[in-house]
């Protein structure tokens, strides 16, 4: 828990920088057709056949809320000043409609990663990194980014079919319609559900972060964009065999059991742990970016200093014409 020290008023003032840190919380919880209400300093889901079920909202990473799901503006309140994040999505997970505030405020690392995608040249090399991540190896330097992205298109399918020969699990292809759920097969909805949950994960670490889910490298366009290129360096790792090792042991229930079974290896791989760090060293994060903006968690109404036009430049900018 957090230290806390009483108002004025009896309410509790917490201190943002003894908040609990991302990587020892809870994973997710998707809720669906359930409502959820503050209980003191948690919250508590409430379904239609009268199931109550506490959770404690400081150890909470995100909290997804599905169809027919309903959150007071109380639960919103207690979950915001613990760092939680809160997305609205569609069925089972599988599209994010909207975002609550994550558990930074500053925006120092915004800045930087803004920095690194408007630059041609600094993308290529972030892209170039999340690349030899995935593949876990040195790429040849000469290689363009054709065929480096010829080499990972081979590498996945390579990961589905090793998959599906060790699981005995008939694969035809990533083949899903978005506008029917239930017309794919039971491994690509396996796999729709396992991606939605990395999803997540990602998402939230990525805003704890102070980073932008919008500003992607390799994906483009989307206001998810960055979201699918942290999630991808570990598709082939997780969610891909998770997936497989699913649908082979039952169909029944197949998508409420990938969340579960996602659930547990996220936290015993520690994968919390991992992506905040990661992220760190595909953008080539510097310690001293790291800790810019400590002053603006450790107190969400001070002001930050004002823009100024460099000096030196506007000289360079005289003399030039």
């Amino acid at each position: 828990m957090s230290e806390s020290t009483w108002g004025l008023n009896g309410t509790i003032m917490q201190d943002l920088h003894e908040l609990p840190k991302l990587r020892d919380s809870l994973s997710y919880l998707y809720v669906e057709h359930a409502t959820v209400e503050r209980a003191q300093h948690a919250v508590e889901c409430f379904d239609a056949y009268g199931g109550r079920t506490l959770v404690p909202a400081t150890n909470l990473t995100v909290l997804m809320l599905g169809p027919g799901t309903r959150i007071t503006s109380e639960a919103i309140k207690v979950l915001t000043s613990s760092g939680a994040l809160v997305l609205w999505t569609g069925e089972q997970g599988v599209r994010c409609y909207a975002q609550g505030m994550g558990e930074t405020r500053k925006a120092y690392h915004l800045l930087k990663q803004a920095e690194l995608v408007s630059d041609p040249l600094k993308r290529m090399q972030v892209v170039l990194r999340m690349y030899r991540y995935r593949f876990g190896e040195q790429l040849h330097p000469e290689l363009s980014l054709e065929q480096i992205r010829g080499f990972e298109g081979v590498r996945v399918r390579k990961a589905y079919a090793e998959a599906s020969r060790e699981y005995g699990v008939k694969w035809n292809g990533r083949q899903y319609d978005r506008q029917n759920w239930n017309a794919g097969d039971p491994i690509n909805r396996a796999l729709s559900a396992a991606n939605a949950c990395l999803n997540g994960i990602c998402h939230a670490a990525i805003v704890s972060g102070g980073y932008s889910p919008g500003l992607g490298f390799i994906h483009n366009g989307k206001q998810l964009s960055f979201v699918y290129d942290i999630a991808d360096l570990y598709k082939v790792e997780m969610t891909i065999p998770m997936a497989f090792k699913m649908t082979a042991e039952s169909t029944e229930k197949l998508e409420s059991r990938v969340r579960q079974a996602c659930r547990e290896m996220f936290r015993e791989r520690k994968l919390l742990d991992r992506i905040l760090p990661d992220i760190d060293n595909v953008l080539g994060i510097t310690a001293e970016d790291l800790e810019m903006g400590a002053a603006a968690d450790a107190d969400m109404a001070r002001p930050e200093p004002l823009w100024d036009f460099p000096m030196e430049e506007a000289a360079d900018d005289r003399d030039d014409s």
